[in-house]
C-alpha cells in the first residue's frame, strides 16, 4: 500500500523526530508502553480497529533511518487474546514541497489470525487512517521541537498553565489580601472542645485573660479516662450511682450455721451413747 500525507512542517525537523525513538512513540496512535524500560520505548500494545472488528496486539517497533531523507520501521506483534501475529515492513520518504514537507509511505504487512479474516477494502481503509494520524502527529511534535518545548504537543495540562499565565494568574499585587487572610485566618483563636465537662460560660470568658481555673490534677484524670474509654467499654460497662443494680441478699451467715449443726447432733447422739453404755455395765 501507498499513501501520502502532507504537513506543514520542514523536513529538517521532521528528520530531528524520527531519529529520536521515544518521539516517535508519541506519534503512535493508541500506544501503550510498557512498563519495562529495557524493552525499549516503542514497545508495547496497540489496538487496532478495522471495520467493525478491534485487535490488540503487543510487539516492538524499531525505526532507523536508510538514507538521505529515507526512514524504514521495521515491527512484529503478536495477539493478545490469541495466537495470530503480524509483520510490518514501513517506508517512509521525505520530500520538501513548499513551505512543508509531502510524507511518503510505503507499506507492506503479512498476517494470521483474525486479521487474515478482515476484508481487504475495511484494512486498507483503517490503514490510511492511521497513517493520516501518524503524520498529524509528527507534525506536531516537530512543531514543539522548533519551539524548544520537550512536553507533549496535546498535553492540556501544559495548556491550562500557558492559559493562566497569559491572563496573569497569580499577580504580585494580589499578594496583599491574600497574606491578610491567612494571618487572620492562623491567629484565630481555637475553641476548646464541647465535651470538656469543666469549661463553663460563654467561649469568650474562656478564651479571654481572665478565663476559669483549671481543675485539679484528679479531676482532669478522671476526665481522661473517661474519654478515651472505648465506646464498647461504655456500652458493657454497669450503671453507677442511683441506677446501680441492687446487690442478692447474702446468705453467707445461714449457710455458715447449718454447715455445724451436723456435727454437733452427731457428737451428742455418740455421747448419748457412750454414756448409756457405761450406765448398763455398772448395773
Amino acid at each position: 500500500m501507498e499513501h501520502q500525507v502532507f504537513v506543514p512542517v520542514p523536513a529538517e525537523d521532521l528528520r530531528a523526530v524520527l531519529r529520536d525513538p521515544a518521539r516517535v512513540a508519541r506519534c503512535v496512535p493508541g500506544l501503550q508502553q510498557d512498563a519495562d524500560a529495557a524493552a525499549g520505548p516503542t514497545a508495547g500494545r496497540l489496538k487496532l480497529r478495522v471495520g467493525g472488528h478491534t485487535v490488540t496486539y503487543r510487539g516492538a517497533l524499531t525505526v532507523a533511518e536508510s538514507g538521505p531523507d529515507r526512514f524504514t520501521a521495521e515491527g512484529t506483534g503478536t495477539e493478545v487474546r490469541g495466537n495470530g501475529t503480524v509483520t510490518l515492513s514501513l517506508g517512509l520518504t521525505l520530500v520538501p514541497d513548499g513551505g512543508g514537507t509531502r510524507l511518503e509511505f510505503t507499506c507492506g504487512a503479512t498476517a494470521d489470525g483474525r486479521a487474515a479474516a478482515f476484508a481487504p477494502e475495511a484494512t486498507a481503509v483503517a490503514g490510511r487512517r492511521l497513517l493520516d494520524r501518524v503524520g498529524a502527529n509528527l507534525a506536531a511534535e516537530a512543531a514543539s521541537v522548533v519551539e524548544g518545548d520537550d512536553a507533549d504537543p496535546h498535553d492540556p495540562v501544559a495548556e491550562a498553565e500557558e492559559a493562566a499565565d497569559a491572563e496573569g494568574v497569580g499577580d504580585a499585587g494580589d499578594a496583599g489580601p491574600v497574606d491578610a487572610v491567612s494571618a487572620s485566618l492562623f491567629d484565630t483563636e481555637v475553641p476548646p472542645p464541647s465535651l470538656d465537662p469543666f469549661l463553663e460560660g460563654d467561649f469568650a470568658e474562656a478564651a479571654g485573660p481572665a478565663a476559669a481555673a483549671r481543675p485539679p490534677a484528679e479531676a482532669a484524670h478522671a476526665r481522661r479516662t473517661m474519654i478515651g474509654r472505648s465506646a464498647e467499654e461504655v456500652d458493657h460497662a454497669p450503671p453507677r450511682g442511683r441506677y446501680a443494680p441492687v446487690p442478692a441478699p447474702s446468705t453467707v451467715g445461714a449457710a455458715g450455721g447449718l454447715r455445724w449443726v451436723a456435727p454437733a447432733a452427731a457428737l451428742a447422739i455418740a455421747s448419748a451413747v457412750v454414756v448409756g453404755r457405761a450406765l448398763r455395765r455398772r448395773r
